[in-house]
């Protein structure tokens, strides 16, 4: 099954246009969290969906029986409505659509901080907000990842924009320079 982000995002309006108009917006955006990552951490249950073999009828008793009690209606409907259209292989990625689509919505925006060591809850809440000083964003979530491979410093992405004020990156600057013998012909 290839990706199919055109299809991702018309369902993942159509069930967000809906929840807006029943005053179920914000269950429906904890749903699609929960569906989010329940495939992400599932190989099995996305296995589930895709398979060609499994019969639609068992894989809606399946997806009932694992979010019952934990989906709103409006989720659980739309569940079923993929599996009926034969679409259930596209839910991970229709809860992903429906996450961003929702962020859109909400004016949120993401912003992810990548430290070589993990970073105090004082130190992320000052970067949020210079962020917020600095800028028109005003919702901020902030996803911190820990990656010794950046030796120091931090990487930000905002959006589709990097910041990145790591010594690793500064280290391949240096290591480019030396490459291209600029150091060479500024002693001559």
């Amino acid at each position: 099954m290839m990706p199919n982000p055109r299809l991702a995002a018309r369902y993942a309006k159509s069930v967000l246009d809906l929840s807006v108009e029943k005053g179920q917006l914000e269950a429906v955006y904890s749903d699609m969290q929960f569906m989010r990552d329940l495939c992400r951490s599932s190989r099995d249950f996305v296995s589930l969906l895709k398979s060609p073999i499994i019969k639609a009828d068992k894989k809606d008793k399946i997806l009932d029986a694992i979010t019952a009690g934990k989906v709103n209606v409006i989720t659980a409907t739309f569940n079923k409505l993929l599996v009926n259209k034969g679409r259930e292989s596209y839910l991970p990625e229709i809860a992903e659509a429906f996450i961003r689509q929702y962020k859109d919505l909400k004016d949120i925006y993401t912003v992810k901080l990548t430290t070589a060591t993990p970073v105090s809850e004082e130190l992320k809440s000052s970067i949020v907000d210079k962020i917020r000083t600095g800028s028109s964003m005003k919702n901020i979530e902030l996803n911190s990842e820990v990656d010794e491979a950046i030796i120091g410093g931090f990487i930000l992405e905002i959006g589709d924009k990097l910041v990145d004020a790591s010594i690793a990156y500064d280290l391949n600057n240096v290591r480019k320079q030396f490459r291209n013998n600029d150091f060479i012909y500024k002693i001559r």
